[in-house]
């Protein structure tokens, strides 16, 4: 248990940053998701709404720091990957 008023006071900072970076880890999972039922039905324009907007938040959550920016650009590359994968099997 913390004594000191600086230690009380890191617990706090830590439980609002905790939650702060669970929300946005949550939201890039929910738009990878979104990208990937997209991906999967073959409709390749909303595959490209999708991914735009995954892109997007995911540079977000990068910026903040709660996801490493070298990690943000490989999940970023896999998915478009995947939507130039569909695109071509669609032509």
């Amino acid at each position: 248990m913390a004594h000191s008023l600086s230690s009380k006071k890191r617990i706090r900072q830590n439980e609002k940053h905790r939650f702060r970076n669970r929300v946005r880890r949550s939201r890039v999972k929910t738009q990878r998701r979104k990208f990937r039922e997209a991906a999967a039905a073959g409709d390749v324009g909303v595959a490209e709404g999708e991914l735009r907007r995954a892109h997007k938040l995911i540079d977000q959550v990068a910026a903040k720091g709660t996801i490493h920016k070298k990690a943000a650009s490989r999940i970023k590359s896999r998915m478009q990957r995947r939507l130039n994968r569909l695109a071509a099997a669609k032509s």
